[in-house]
């Protein structure tokens, strides 16, 4: 077995798995085979790390380099992601249950991320401000040194690329732990990075498990800045950890996101979204939209359709290219999911769609839950309010557009949403009054590397992607440049 454990880089040496239990297997939620096996970082090597990444940074040319020859480098590494395409969307397949066609997307993704940084590299202008005296004034983005990006299992690349990209733009050396679900992408970044030629000890993937391996990073004293994506709270135990030592934090946190329909919406295009919107990526998504809100003038016809098209969704194996929806990450997230819906059931629910995990053939080896979609819920029950992170749709029918504001805003979330209606007065007055960081209309789960992201509310704190998503990884120093023609005085 030793064997075929994939090591992980530490600056110039390669650490390896000295026993058995110094490994994390990654298992392929398709059939419970194991997908791989990595070497687990401890939290002495988050010590050694943090040591190489500060030399990295301080004694490597990185930072100081002129933004168009960082960039170039970039430029460099979404090339070499591109020509990788098929082979890391394989791994990722392996490691997350993802159908083929969505981890083609990821890895595509993340060669865009590292593209599109790479342009804002070279294009970033510091601000000249406006003069209140015998000076000239300029604010400067400057990197914080060594940051943390903890990352999670559901989008493996995509992920880590949307947070070592922009940070790696700004100048700073980056300490990666990926999920331990999902561990094997980040070593393949790492190398991808070094062989475009990225100096060495500017990004470093750590496998590990969050409470040691993510708990060290975040209490470290060396780690400047720590960027988290995953569950809300996970996200608060760090807050915590950042706001005691004073530093600052990027949290993507959980969702519950509203979707809403409205009685005058193209109901073809609705249905639709809906369907895409929430058994897309098995509804292992934080933007997934979990809860729908349907007007009572069209509720059992829109339901009508929505079960007829939900009970077409293709479930399969995720190499089959037929295949629309595939497995959970695991058979413990899977247990949960249907843990959720006998909980909906418990509740009053009514399951019109779905609401098992198939129990023969060549999906009952793998993690496989059926699209579900309930409804006799009101929006305090658990399965309303909590997020399952699986393919279960909650429908609830409402009044008008104050009694949908209303619900869609009772929530502790406020990552996302999403409407379908023909009256853009509407879509504006709803859209600005729905508490959430992103809101589609007459779309859903549209995503662009150039448009901010994040959320309000318990969702997180921070945006990622775009312009602000380089800002993220930076604090601004402030230059004052005296212009006296005479000697200040007192």
């Amino acid at each position: 077995m030793q064997s075929s454990v994939k090591p992980f880089r530490l600056g110039s040496q390669w650490r390896t798995a000295s026993d058995g239990d110094a490994v994390i297997s990654s298992i392929n939620p398709a059939d419970g085979s194991v997908a791989g096996v990595v070497a687990r970082a401890t939290p002495r090597d988050v010590d050694e790390a943090v040591a190489i990444a500060w030399d990295a940074f301080r004694n490597k040319p990185w930072r100081k380099l002129r933004p168009d020859q960082r960039a170039s480098i970039l430029y460099e590494i979404s090339r070499r992601l591109k020509i990788e395409r098929e082979s890391l969307a394989r791994l990722q397949m392996l490691d997350s249950g993802k159908p083929w066609k969505e981890c083609l997307n990821m890895v595509d993704s993340a060669s865009g991320h590292f593209r599109y940084y790479a342009a804002v590299c070279e294009t970033w202008q510091n601000e000249m401000t406006s003069p209140r005296g015998e000076y000239f004034s300029m604010a400067l983005a400057e990197p914080f040194g060594v940051i943390a990006a903890i990352t999670p299992w559901n989008s493996p690349i995509m992920n880590e690329a949307q947070k070592a990209a922009p940070a790696l733009a700004a100048g700073n050396a980056v300490l990666l732990k990926p999920s331990e679900e999902t561990p094997q992408l980040a070593l393949e970044l790492v190398r991808i990075c070094m062989e475009a030629g990225l100096p060495e000890g500017l990004l470093t993937a750590l496998p590990g498990y969050g409470e040691d391996v993510g708990a060290a990073l975040v209490s470290h004293p060396g780690v400047r800045m720590v960027s988290f994506t995953g569950g809300t709270e996970t996200g608060r135990l760090i807050a915590r950890t950042a706001g005691e030592r004073l530093i600052p934090v990027g949290l993507e946190l959980g969702g519950k996101s509203p979707h809403i329909v409205f009685e005058d919406a193209d109901l073809e295009r609705a249905v639709a979204g809906v369907v895409s919107g929430i058994f897309g990526s098995a509804g292992q998504s934080c933007v997934a939209g979990s809860r729908l809100f349907v007007q009572k003038s069209i509720y059992g016809r829109f339901m009508k359709e929505l079960v007829t098209r939900s009970q077409a969704v293709r479930v399969g194996l995720p190499d089959d290219p037929n295949t629309q929806m595939g497995p959970l990450v695991s058979r413990t997230h899977r247990d949960k999911v249907a843990g959720y819906v006998d909980i909906a059931r418990s509740e009053g629910g009514k399951v019109l769609v779905g609401g098992y995990a198939p129990d023969e053939g060549p999906l009952a080896r793998g993690w496989f839950y059926m699209p579900t979609v309930i409804e006799g819920l009101d929006n305090k029950a658990r399965a309303v309010r909590e997020e399952i992170f699986g393919p279960v749709l909650v429908a609830l029918p409402f009044e008008d557009e104050d009694d949908v504001i209303a619900q869609a805003n009772d929530t502790p979330y406020g990552l996302a949403a999403g409407m379908w209606t023909a009256n853009y007065a509407r879509a504006w007055r709803v859209a600005r009054e729905i508490e959430a960081g992103s809101v589609w209309i007459n779309t859903y789960k549209q995503s662009h590397i150039a448009t901010p992201f994040g959320g309000f509310k318990e969702s997180g704190i921070g945006r990622e992607k775009g312009l602000h998503g380089l800002r993220l990884y930076t604090q601004v120093k402030s230059l004052y440049w005296g212009m006296h023609e005479k000697p200040m005085e007192l």
